[in-house]
Parts: structure tokens; sequence; C-alpha cells
């Protein structure tokens, strides 16, 4: 019974105390004015660049392109009328410039005459670390996704062989299609050995399709995915893929580094 009153006593006198507390801390205890965050001003529209961004595709020219396989060569895709079409014959281009962690805004377009089925049909990929020539790298699935039935681990917006999208919002083929990205670059240490994976976001057409997904390593088209090279900051790489539908096309593509 004593054990009870003196329990009893030592919980009353901790609601005291932090009661008592409670009346003595004020608001401004707990706000910050530092630091302040940057104005940045958004753009006119939805999927506008905003003021802090850096644009890959203006609509006009490749300057902030190469090839991926020879990076002192200009890229050599097609642009007309402010749209980038792949160009199947020359291969991948990537960005000049490399980034770690960013928020990307990129549109696609497969035509509307589109052929082919599966992996054959509008198919192309946006690297968003580009680690080697070819299609080394970490790969956000572009494809035509709209009633084209293929594993769903390669469909539009799939982390292609590792994450399946959480939904399937498609337009038709013929119609523009957008991805939002939030990229977070793999950590590795002075030992070269995986400090933190890569993680990825991407809004697809407004709809949330990877949720802050931890990446099992680079893209692996034949068995399974790990980090088996370190690396740093990356160019953006986009694919022209050898399948024989007709070649999809690209506008809008910017970046803000984070």
């Amino acid at each position: 019974m004593k054990g009870k009153i003196i329990l009893t006593a030592l919980l009353a006198g901790g609601c005291y105390m932090a009661q008592a507390q409670d009346q003595k801390a004020k608001p401004e205890d707990t706000e910050v004015y530092t630091p302040v965050p940057p104005e940045v001003k958004p753009g006119k529209k939805c999927g506008d660049a905003p003021s802090d961004a850096i644009i890959l595709f203006n609509g006009s020219n490749l300057d902030q392109w190469v090839m991926a396989d020879d990076r002192n060569t200009p890229a050599k895709w097609n642009v007309s009328k402010g749209v980038l079409t792949v160009n199947k014959q020359v291969g991948n281009i990537e960005t000049k410039k490399s980034f770690n962690n960013y928020q990307l805004h990129i549109e696609w377009r497969v035509p509307a005459n589109i052929t082919g089925t599966g992996q054959g049909r509008g198919n192309s990929g946006v690297f968003l670390a580009s680690i080697g020539k070819g299609d080394a790298g970490y790969e956000l699935q572009v494809l035509d996704s709209y009633n084209n039935k293929t594993y769903t681990n390669g469909q539009a917006a799939s982390i292609y062989k590792q994450y399946v999208p959480l939904a399937n919002p498609t337009n038709k083929p013929g119609e523009w299609q957008a991805y939002d990205v939030i990229w977070t670059a793999p950590v590795f240490g002075n030992d070269g050995k995986l400090v933190s994976p890569a993680r990825v976001t991407v809004l697809f057409n407004g709809v949330l399709v990877q949720n802050n997904v931890e990446l099992k390593g680079p893209t692996q088209y034949i068995g399974a995915p790990g980090y088996r090279e370190a690396h740093g900051p990356s160019p953006i790489k986009l694919q022209a893929h050898g399948d024989k539908s007709e070649p999809l096309s690209f506008r809008n593509i910017w970046v803000r580094e984070l």
C-alpha cells in the first residue's frame, strides 16, 4: 500500500512539473527564422519551368545534350516545331551537365499511329543517372502502356525490372504524357562501398506511381541489380531503343538541382 502511495505521488509530481514547464513556455520558443528559403517564381501553368530551373530542352536546340557514347559529339536527334524526336540510328543522348539530387520534368509522346506490341511499342527510357555507355544507368521506363500488355515491371513509369508503377495513368497514343521525378542519388564512401542507395519518386500525368522507392542498383536487363561500382554526379540520358515502332518525341525538359 505504501508503494502505491509513493508511485501516485511521483506521478502527480511529474504531471505538475510538466504543467509548470508548459506554462513557462512561449510560442516563440519553437519559432525559427533561419535559414530563409530562396524565393522561386513558379511557372505560369502546371508543367512550366520555375525561375530556378535549368532548361534542358526549350524546343529550339540541343545545346544541353551530347551523344552518350561519345560525349565529344553534339546530340544528333531531330528538333522540329518545338519537339525533340528520337533518332534510333545514332543512339542515346545525355546531358552535358552531371547532376546529383534533382527535380526533373519531362514530357513525351508516342505517335498516334504507333504500331507494335509489348516492349516493341514506343519504347524508350529516361536514365535518371547515366553511368556508362549504352544503356548503363538507372532507367525510368518510357513505353506506350495504353492497352498494351507487357510485363508490369517494364511498362511505362516502372523502374525498369525493379518496381511496378502504383497505377497506369497513360494517355492515348498521340497525346502528351508527363513525368515529374524527384531523384536522390546513391552515396558511396571513400572506400567505394555503398553508404545509402538511390531513391526516386515519380508522378505520371499527375498521379503518384513511384513513392520514394529504394533502388536495388542500376538497371539490369538480365539478372538481379546491385551496386557494383561507385560513381558521383551523373548525366541524365534519353534512350534510342532498337524496337521497330515509330520513334517517340520529347518536349519541355527542365531540372532543378536539390
